[in-house]
Parts: C-alpha cells; sequence; structure tokens
C-alpha cells in the first residue's frame, strides 16, 4: 500500500500562482494530479512517469500547469500559473504501478490522496 500526502492548496486570486506537492511513502511507476469541482466529474490535470521524461496534460491546463519531480524522493510538484477561477477545485494526487498509454484514465492509477483545496476568487 502506498500513501499519498498533498500539500500546498490554499486561496489565491485569479492570474496567480500555487504549487502543489505530492509524496508519496514508496517509489511508484507514474504520478499524477486529478482535480473536481463541486457538482462536475474527477478531471485529469496532470501526470508524470517515474522517469520524469513523460508528462501528459489535461486539455484545460496545458500552457499554464507544469508537473515536475520534487525536491524529494517520490515527490511531485504541480506549478500552476495564471490561475482561473474555474480552477477552483480539490486537487488529489493519484500513483499506479504500471505504464499506461493513457495516464488521463482514472484506471491507471490505484492509489490517491486525501485532496487539497484550491480556490481562485475572481
Amino acid at each position: 500500500q502506498v500513501q499519498l500526502v498533498e500539500s500546498g492548496g490554499g486561496l489565491v486570486q485569479a492570474g496567480g500562482s500555487l504549487r502543489l506537492s505530492c509524496a508519496a511513502s514508496a517509489p511508484t511507476y507514474v504520478m499524477g494530479w486529478f482535480r473536481q469541482a463541486p457538482g462536475k466529474e474527477r478531471e485529469f490535470v496532470a501526470a508524470l512517469d517515474w522517469s520524469g521524461s513523460t508528462s501528459q496534460y489535461g486539455d484545460s491546463v496545458k500552457g499554464r500547469f507544469t508537473i515536475s519531480t520534487g525536491d524529494s524522493q517520490n515527490t511531485v510538484s504541480l506549478q500552476m500559473n495564471s490561475l482561473k477561477p474555474e480552477d477552483t477545485a480539490v486537487y488529489s494526487c493519484a500513483a499506479g504501478r504500471n505504464y499506461r498509454r493513457d495516464y488521463g484514465a482514472l484506471s491507471a492509477y490505484e492509489w490517491w490522496g486525501q485532496g487539497t483545496q484550491v480556490t481562485v476568487s475572481s
């Protein structure tokens, strides 16, 4: 069982930036972020494989968000720039044990964090 711990959520004004981090208790093949706003389905945000060479992004965040390996082992960071009110959601870290062509699918992940709230005010 891999445990995931997120940090870095909060309140920011539109146009601002936030950085989320996720620490895994053991190595995994891929780590990613999903988000879910009230009344909406969970949405893929970004993913990064263990080598750091393969990243994928959801269409709504391309060009604004960047996923990268963290400063510590088994961590990833999500740098979120040019934030919009529609980015408001609970952001959850996820991790998977296997290669997948599409890391935007929920089925690619075995472990999930508790989530952290990101609120963007207009």
